[in-house]
């Protein structure tokens, strides 16, 4: 029998270990925590994940728990506040796009009645199982991200090109990308 392990990009420290035992890869419906991943994807766009997740819940006190509502009608001062907020990634492009995803993020529900049943309609609404046998099988694109990608960006999502799109779907358990020894596939 073989044994179980992490998938190895999580060894780091606790906190990592921790995201990917419990949230990475599980499958995610509700709207509120896939723009939260959303969100925090495009700020990691060049960055390292870790970094990002380490200033989790700074993003959450700075972007108001991640409301949509409440970010789609941040002023410009407010902007200028988060780019001086240490606790956070502050680029004011990001900042920026941020609020601009939130108002697309609105119109999407508007349309599909839940930004879930948008997103999770690339995927047939059942997440995707590649069975890495390594983390060097796992990709850090596919065609369904491309055309997510695609998608979004006609909607008028910024910093959601393919490979920060495949990352959220990792996140929210559209894909799962955990390799076949790692524990978490019981």
């Amino acid at each position: 029998m073989e044994t179980k392990h992490r998938c190895a990009w999580c060894e780091k420290d606790d906190l990592y270990r921790n995201y990917h035992d419990n949230e990475w890869g599980k499958p995610v419906y509700d709207d509120k925590t896939i723009f939260e991943f959303l969100i925090l994807e495009t700020f990691q766009a060049g960055l390292s994940w870790y970094t990002v997740l380490a200033k989790r819940e700074n993003f959450r006190k700075a972007f108001d728990d991640f409301d949509w509502n409440t970010i789609a009608h941040y002023s410009e001062v407010k902007m200028a506040e988060l780019a001086e907020d240490s606790g956070i990634i502050r680029n004011k492009l990001k900042i920026k796009a941020t609020v601009t995803n939130a108002q697309a993020f609105l119109k999407v529900q508007e349309e599909f009645g839940t930004f879930s049943k948008y997103i999770w309609g690339f995927v047939d609404g059942k997440p995707i199982d590649n069975q890495p046998k390594n983390l060097g099988e796992v990709k850090a694109t596919t065609e369904i991200s491309d055309k997510l990608s695609r998608d979004l960006k006609k909607r008028g999502f910024k910093f959601v090109g393919s490979t920060v799109v495949y990352a959220h779907m990792q996140a929210t358990g559209m894909v799962n990308d955990h390799v076949m020894n790692c524990l978490t596939r019981k």
